[in-house]
């Protein structure tokens, strides 16, 4: 793994490079691996760290998985992207660009500290755990969940793909193109489950 990071930073330099002729072009920003992903896949742009304690209301200071210190403006011109909130220490996931001027914006910041644990609804229940893994409390279903990752800042479980359109403290919705998903964080680990809409 350590002898992959250079030459994915080098790969990586060199399309930057190509990609500058065309400046009014929105640039991909450098990716690095996620600890908790299942498997490895060049083709993700999301970057992967925790959040540090230079965030603010319309910035995020992430500190990447390799150590760099990334700061990422956003929501002054578009939608707020951040789910979860920010929240210093938290293990971030988040998809940028670099504009012509050289900055960077964010359009999907996951809290994936908030992302964590357990979820139910009228015929789900399951825990979202680090390390990738999805454990499954409902009996009768046919194909549950078992894996979890972020990929280009979206959530897979298993081979479905879900946009987070909104994370909080103890609701999650999901869409993809068979509709939107409510979920309510169940806080008792003792089986007594939270009412449900």
């Amino acid at each position: 793994m350590k002898k992959l990071i250079p030459v994915v930073v080098m790969a990586v330099s060199a399309m930057m490079m190509v990609g500058c002729n065309d400046t009014k072009k929105k640039m991909p920003v450098v990716t690095v691996s996620d600890s908790i992903q299942t498997s490895e896949d060049d083709n993700d742009t999301t970057v992967y760290g925790v959040c540090g304690e230079g965030s603010s209301m319309h910035m995020i200071q992430l500190i990447t998985d390799s150590g760099d210190t990334i700061e990422y403006m956003f929501g002054i011109e578009d939608d707020n992207p951040v789910q979860g909130g920010l929240l210093e220490g938290d293990r971030m996931a988040v998809c940028g660009y670099k504009t012509e001027d050289g900055s960077l914006v964010a359009n999907k910041i996951i809290n994936l500290t908030t992302l964590l644990g357990r979820w139910v609804s009228l015929d789900k229940n399951f825990e979202i755990e680090e390390g990738g893994t999805v454990r499954n409390f409902t009996n009768a279903e046919k194909n549950p969940w078992n894996v979890w990752k972020i990929y280009n800042g979206n959530l897979l479980l298993n081979r479905d793909t879900f946009e987070i359109t909104s994370l909080g403290a103890d609701s999650l919705y999901l869409e993809n193109n068979n509709g939107i998903f409510t979920y309510k964080r169940q806080k008792n680990e003792g089986g007594v489950k939270l009412s449900q809409k």
